[in-house]
C-alpha cells in the first residue's frame, strides 16, 4: 500500500528532525560546505545545514553577518549575496558551537558529470602529462571528488564524505582530467578562481542521472526504478551476482593448469615451455587461432636484457589485456589488473631483472568474446631512454577453457539511483554550469538519446532552481575500426542525437572525432577535449562573442543538377581542407539511397558534394562511421565539423 504524499512528508519530516535532536544538536554541515571550497560568484549563494530545532545561526563571512533559525525539521538555510571573485577566505558559523570554514574562495563552480571519459584522473594519463602533474601548482583551481552513491528510494541530502582540494603534484593525480585542462584553461583566461565538483561513473547510461520525475516521461527506465526501490529485490541481486561471478573464478583457477602442480606452475622460470605453440603478439587469440575459448590462457617470452639496464628503475607496459592479468618476471609477480579498459603499466622490483635471459608470464583471463592483447599500443620494457620491444612472437597455452560467464547485474547503473545518490545533495550548491561527458553507454539506444538528454538537462536545470544555467557537453570521439566503405552506426546516430541537443538554449558542444583512438574507448587526449569545452564556456558561459569556439555545423543543402551544396554555421574565417589535399569522408546518394564515396571541395565557404556515377542525387553524409578516420573539414580556426547527415528524417 503507497502512502499518502503529504503523510510520507510528515514521517521523513519526523524521521529528520529526531536525528537532528539526538545526534545532530550541534551545527553540522554537509560535506560541500567545507574547508577550501569555491563559492559562486555573482550570485545568491545558500549555505545551509543542520542542527536541533529553533537553533539560531550565525554567520560571519567577508565583513558582513547573517543570520538563521533552524525549522521544525532541523534545517537550516543562509543566502548570501553580492560575492565578487576572491579569497581566500575564513568563514566562522556560530550557534551552540562554532565552525570556522578556511581557505574559502569566490569564482566560477562547475559541475563535471557522465561516464568515464569524465571521471578519468590525471593518474590514468600521467605518461602524456608528466610535465603537467610534476609542476602542477595553482591553489585557485579546486576539485571535489563525489563519492559513488545510488539510492532508488529517495533523493540523499548529504554526500558520505569529500574534500575540496586544490592543486598540486600530489593532489592533481585524482582530478577529472578533462575537468583539469577545462578548469586551467578558464583561469588562464579569466584570472578567477574555479571549482570543479566531479560527480560522474564509469559506464553509466544516461538514466541512471535522471530524477524521478523527469523519468515519467520513459516508462520503460520508470518501471525498472521502481523495482529497484524494493532493497530486497536489490539485496538478491547483489548476492546472487557476487556467488555466481566467485564460482566461475573459482573454478576457473582449479581448472587451471598454469596453477594445478604447485611445485610445476607455468611461471616459474625453470618450467619446460618448449611443447608451447607460438602466436604473434599483439592479437585477439581468436585470430590466432584459439576459437571459441574463454578461460584463461598463459603466455611466455623469453628476452635478452644487456647490462646497461640491470639495477635501474625499470618499467613495463603491456598495453591493453582483454580482460584481466597477471605478469610475472623470472617467477616473480610484478602486477595484475582485473579488468581490461586501464592500460597495463607495471613498475618491476629493483634488481629483478638479471643480464642476458629473462622470463615475462602473462596470465590472461577471459570472460566472454574475445581474448587477447589490444593492437597499437605500447608493448616494451623501458629503462629511462633504453627499450626492449616486446611485439612479436609469444608461446602460449590452454590453461583452462570455461562457459562464458555472464555480466554483471551492476546495480548503480540503474535508473535513478545516482541521481538520488549523487547529484540530489548538490542540488543547493550554486554552480556556474555543467560540463557533461557520456553516451557510450547510449549507443545501442541512439535514437531515444534524441529524447532523453535534452529532458536530463531540463530536469537537472528544474531542479537546480537557478534558470537556464550553461550545459556543455562532448560529442563522442572516434573509436573502433575505421570502414573502408559507408556504413550505418550506431555511434554516428548518437553523435547527431547530441548535435540536436544544441536546440536547447544555453548548451554548447564539443567535437571530438579527431582526438579519440580506434582501439581504446578511453582516448587519453584530454588536454583538447578540456580545452575545447574552455572555448565553449567562454561562448556560452562568458558571453564572449568574438571567440570562435566551434567547428562547422551543418546548416542546410541545396541541390543543382548532380551536386549537392552544403552550407554551415560556425565557419570562422573559413572553411579548409586540414592537412591540404582532398577533402574525405563525403558519401552521397540518389533516389535508392544506397551511399557511396563522393567527391567534395570547397567552395566560397560552402562544401560542394558529387559523384559522377549519381546523376541525381538525394543526400549526403559526412564523417558518419564509428571511427570517421580521415574525416577532414575544418574552420581556419582549427575546429572539426561535426558529423552529420541530411536524410536524417
Amino acid at each position: 500500500m503507497k502512502l499518502n504524499i503529504k503523510v510520507l512528508d510528515l514521517v521523513l519530516c519526523f524521521y529528520v528532525f529526531v536525528i537532528a535532536q539526538t545526534a545532530f544538536c550541534k551545527v553540522r554541515l554537509p560535506h560541500l560546505i567545507s574547508d577550501g571550497m569555491v563559492l559562486q560568484r555573482d550570485a545568491d549563494v545558500k549555505i545551509w545545514g543542520w542542527a536541533k530545532s529553533g537553533e539560531k545561526i550565525t554567520i560571519n563571512f567577508n565583513g558582513k553577518k547573517y543570520n538563521a533559525t533552524t525549522g521544525k525539521c532541523g534545517r537550516w538555510v543562509v543566502t548570501l549575496s553580492d560575492l565578487e571573485a576572491g579569497g581566500p577566505y575564513n568563514m566562522k558559523i556560530i550557534a551552540s558551537n562554532e565552525i570556522v570554514i578556511k581557505d574559502v574562495l569566490i569564482g566560477d563552480v562547475w559541475v563535471c558529470s557522465g561516464q568515464s571519459n569524465m571521471v578519468l584522473p590525471m593518474k590514468r594519463v600521467e605518461d602524456l602529462y608528466e610535465d603537467e602533474i610534476a609542476h602542477a601548482e595553482n591553489p585557485f583551481i579546486r576539485h571535489f571528488f563525489v563519492p559513488e552513491r545510488y539510492d532508488f528510494n529517495a533523493p540523499r541530502e548529504d554526500l558520505e564524505w569529500g574534500k575540496w582540494k586544490s592543486v598540486n603534484p600530489e593532489n592533481i593525480i585524482h582530478f577529472t582530467a578533462t575537468g583539469y585542462f577545462f578548469a586551467k584553461k578558464l583561469y588562464e583566461k579569466y584570472q578567477v578562481p574555479v571549482g570543479l565538483i566531479n560527480a560522474s561513473i564509469g559506464g553509466t547510461p544516461i538514466d541512471a542521472w535522471l530524477s524521478e520525475n523527469a523519468l515519467k516521461e520513459f516508462p520503460a527506465s520508470l518501471e525498472i526504478a521502481e523495482k529497484f526501490k524494493d532493497s530486497a529485490y536489490v539485496n538478491k541481486i547483489v548476492r546472487e551476482d557476487k556467488a555466481r561471478i566467485n564460482k566461475w573464478y573459482s573454478l576457473l583457477k582449479q581448472l587451471d593448469r598454469g596453477y594445478s602442480n604447485p611445485e610445476e606452475t607455468w611461471f616459474d622460470p625453470g618450467y619446460d615451455a618448449s611443447a608451447w605453440a607460438t602466436m604473434e603478439l599483439p592479437a585477439f587469440w581468436e585470430d590466432e587461432g584459439l576459437e571459441d575459448i574463454d578461460g584463461v590462457v598463459w603466455f611466455r617470452k623469453e628476452v635478452d636484457v644487456p647490462a646497461s639496464m640491470i639495477g635501474k628503475p625499470v618499467r613495463l607496459l603491456m598495453g591493453r589485456i582483454v580482460d584481466s592479468d597477471s605478469v610475472y618476471i623470472n617467477g616473480v609477480f610484478v602486477g595484475t589488473i582485473s579488468y581490461q579498459y586501464p592500460p597495463r603499466k607495471y613498475d618491476v622490483p629493483k634488481d629483478l631483472l638479471k643480464e642476458d635471459k629473462n622470463t615475462i608470464v602473462v596470465r590472461v583471463v577471459n570472460n566472454i568474446g574475445r581474448g587477447g592483447f589490444i593492437k597499437d599500443k605500447p608493448y616494451k620494457l623501458m629503462a629511462g631512454v633504453q627499450e626492449i620491444d616486446l611485439r612479436g612472437q609469444w608461446q602460449y597455452k590452454l590453461g583452462a577453457k570455461m562457459d562464458p560467464l555472464a555480466g554483471q547485474t551492476f546495480v548503480q547503473y540503474k535508473p535513478l539511483g545516482l541521481y538520488n545518490g549523487m547529484i540530489a545533495p548538490l542540488l543547493n550548491y550554486r554552480i556556474k554550469g555543467v560540463i557533461w561527458y557520456q553516451g557510450e553507454s547510449d549507443a545501442w539506444e541512439p535514437v531515444e538519446y534524441r529524447k532523453i538528454f535534452p529532458a536530463l538537462i531540463n530536469d537537472w536545470r528544474q531542479n537546480w532552481n537557478q534558470g537556464k544555467f550553461p550545459f556543455l557537453f562532448v560529442q563522442l570521439p572516434n573509436f573502433m575500426d575505421p570502414k573502408n566503405q559507408p556504413s550505418e552506426s550506431n555511434w554516428a546516430l548518437l553523435r547527431e542525437a547530441q548535435l540536436k541537443t544544441l536546440s536547447v538554449p544555453n548548451t554548447g558542444m564539443v567535437v571530438a572525432i579527431d582526438i579519440g583512438e580506434w582501439n581504446d574507448i578511453h582516448p587519453l587526449n584530454k588536454e583538447d577535449v578540456g580545452n575545447r569545452l574552455a572555448l565553449t564556456a567562454r561562448k556560452v558561459a562568458y558571453g564572449d562573442e568574438d571567440v570562435i569556439y566551434s567547428g562547422p555545423i551543418y546548416k542546410c543543402m541545396e541541390i543543382k543538377g548532380n551536386k549537392i551544396i552544403v552550407t554551415f554555421t560556425n565557419t570562422g574565417g573559413g572553411l579548409i581542407v586540414k592537412g591540404g589535399g582532398k577533402l574525405k569522408y563525403f558519401a552521397i546518394c540518389g533516389p535508392d539511397r544506397k551511399f557511396i564515396w563522393a567527391n567534395a571541395k570547397i567552395e566560397d565557404n560552402k562544401v560542394i558534394i558529387w559523384n559522377d556515377n549519381i546523376g541525381s542525387p538525394v543526400a549526403v553524409r559526412y564523417a558518419w562511421a564509428d571511427n570517421p578516420k580521415g574525416a577532414n573539414l575544418y574552420n581556419k580556426e582549427g575546429l572539426p565539423a561535426s558529423p552529420f547527415r541530411t536524410d536524417n528524417e
